[in-house]
């Protein structure tokens, strides 16, 4: 789906009319798994000239911003190619330096795992994860920024959806909703300065 006839022919080497005894299978998987796309590829030679090969791509699971340059990732965190447009985001966007924090980009795919589990990532129109630090990870859902930390991700965005239906309620203006804290949630409200 993301990768064209012509490129996957590149990526083999292979010529038309090539004999299926002049080249290894193993060079083409392992030429073929070079293009980040390419998750694995199996390779069958039907003799007398027919070669199978199928592939299974990798799957665009989140944008990563670093460096002001936006890059489409997999599920487990791999760069897949850099968008060179300023497309409107389709997918959550994680902001972030991998190459500095492991850890917060793992973190931060967990946490947008979860969020499209609980089907966020669809109903909202834009969702942005900071993943700096693990313990300081941040998202912003449609501008609210909620302060998440590490693990229990599941139990946070249940707790999330009920204080955003609470505070919807109550008509209060949020400045941030703090999660980090195993039990308690904390609502800060937007103090509204009065100007005589």
């Amino acid at each position: 789906r993301h990768l064209t006839d012509d490129e996957l022919k590149v990526f083999s080497c292979i010529k038309k009319g090539e004999g299926l005894l002049s080249f290894s299978s193993e060079d083409i998987c392992n030429r073929m798994l070079k293009s980040p796309w390419i998750k694995s590829v199996n390779i069958k030679k039907i003799f007398p000239g027919t070669l199978l090969i199928t592939i299974k791509e990798a799957e665009p699971f989140a944008l990563l911003e670093m460096n002001e340059h936006l890059f489409l990732i997999d599920d487990q965190g791999n760069l897949l190619e850099e968008i060179r447009d300023k497309s409107v985001p389709f997918l959550p966007v994680i902001t972030g330096d991998p190459f500095r924090d492991k850890q917060g980009l793992k973190e931060a795919i967990n946490l947008a795992n979860a969020m499209n589990q609980k089907g966020l990532s669809t109903q909202r129109e834009h969702i942005e994860i900071k993943a700096y630090k693990p313990h300081e990870i941040t998202a912003v859902i449609d501008g609210l920024e909620v302060k998440i930390g590490e693990g229990q991700y599941e139990e946070k965005l249940d707790k999330l959806l009920k204080l955003e239906e609470d505070i919807k309620n109550m008509g209060i203006h949020v400045d941030y909703i703090d999660l980090r804290f195993s039990g308690r949630a904390f609502v800060k409200p937007v103090i509204e300065k009065v100007i005589k």
